[in-house]
């Protein structure tokens, strides 16, 4: 059944098609994916009726009970919790059904609700961010729960934070256990300025064994970026997309957040530059190169689809229609590189390869580290090291070796 019209639904949920049919049509979803979104809508009504319950019965143990009976009645497709997540958003956004059931909150969840405000409100961190760091300390305050499931704050010492630093850092790899310390340190520090712990304890966190700049990044040759570049159909609509995505991570450097967080408004056609929105609270304006503004102003005219919600330049391509995710700007890369036959590729990669392209055009590294907006030089410093005209220039022969 392809026709969302010649689905009928019956039941608790007929009143409510005709909307539903509304919202699935503004969110992108083509006549058949809404046929068969419908068609599990009339499926979940005639179990309700067949259940004595209402549309207000619907909770999370209900939906469980209708997975479990449609998987023992032999069903194959749509046996999962995800399928039904447009129906429920639907029918939360009319008031009809429970959300989530609210759950008690603990004192280590209050405490963490409680820094994760601060780092946003006063350190100026961005949510998912502060949310790295709260999940990161969430271990460290929840092994200093007491009996009676309180916080035991007022005897901790210096010797509690390195044993769960010993205990915890082993076992993970480097950057987890370097965000861990970092994290543990700032949340150190909030707990001793909201007079929590009598002294402060950040310094007693120990270092992660790391050396900067130890790595070289991995840049793509010219060749590759061609073949990433031409494996888009540019005659189709994710092909536009991709190319455009593809073409600001590869030209302008920029990272997979700022792509996905490109608005309609940041683009000043007028004056030729973007409005990147960085770390942080961090906006730049940067020069729109023609190449990139071309693949923009195609993808926008005969790619973005009209049906999207806000105002995002990226959007998904299949329903619901909302803007591209940082994971989904990741998935345009690896599946671009797919095509083209190369090995798997990432999107901070692509950044990589527009650095070290600069680096062999002859630019410095302060122009580098301004297009990739680094804080620091020595961020940008590790580019020297591709840099491999200028370091032989400075090479050394090897004692004894050949003239």
């Amino acid at each position: 059944m392809r026709d969302p019209s010649r689905v009928r639904v019956v039941g608790p949920l007929a009143p409510f098609q005709a909307g539903f049919v509304e919202e699935l049509a503004e969110s992108g979803y083509r006549r058949a994916s809404a046929a068969l979104q419908l068609r599990l809508m009339a499926q979940v009504s005639v179990w309700l009726a067949r259940e004595g319950l209402d549309v207000q019965a619907l909770s999370s143990a209900a939906v469980e009970r209708f997975w479990a009976e449609r998987r023992t009645a032999g069903y194959s497709d749509y046996v999962s919790p995800k399928a039904l997540v447009t129906l429920l958003e639907y029918l939360r956004g009319l008031g009809l059904v429970p959300g989530v059931a609210a759950l008690t909150v603990t004192a280590v969840e209050a405490l963490l609700e409680r820094y994760r405000v601060y780092l946003i409100g006063e350190r100026g961190l961005t949510a998912a961010t502060a949310g790295g760091y709260v999940d990161a300390v969430r271990p460290f305050l929840a092994g200093r729960v007491d009996a009676a499931g309180e916080l035991e704050l007022e005897g901790l010492a210096a010797s509690d934070v390195l044993a769960f630093v010993l205990a915890e850092c082993p076992r993970r790899r480097r950057g987890s256990a370097k965000l861990i310390v970092t994290a543990l340190r700032s949340l150190l520090g909030f707990m001793h300025v909201e007079g929590l712990v009598a002294r402060p304890l950040a310094a007693a966190v120990p270092s992660v064994a790391g050396w900067r700049l130890a790595g070289l990044p991995r840049a793509l040759e010219g060749d590759q970026v061609q073949a990433l570049l031409a494996s888009c159909d540019r005659q189709a609509v994710a092909g536009r997309r991709d190319y455009a995505i593809l073409l600001l991570l590869v030209r302008l450097g920029l990272r997979r957040g700022e792509v996905a967080a490109l608005g309609l408004d940041d683009v000043d056609w007028r004056a030729g530059e973007l409005i990147v929105r960085g770390k942080g609270p961090r906006v730049e304006r940067m020069p729109l190169p023609t190449d990139v503004g071309e693949a923009l102003a195609d993808y926008l005219r005969h790619g973005r689809p009209a049906t999207v919600e806000g105002r995002p330049v990226f959007a998904r391509v299949k329903a619901p229609q909302r803007a591209l995710t940082p994971g989904g700007v990741t998935q345009v890369v690896v599946s671009a590189a797919r095509r083209a036959g190369l090995e798997p590729v990432t999107a901070h990669r692509l950044r990589h390869t527009a650095a070290t392209e600069l680096l062999r055009a002859g630019a410095p590294l302060a122009e580098i580290g301004q297009l990739l907006r680094h804080r620091s030089q020595l961020t940008t410093a590790i580019y020297a090291k591709v840099d491999r005209d200028r370091l032989r220039e400075l090479a050394r022969p090897w004692p004894g070796g050949v003239a």
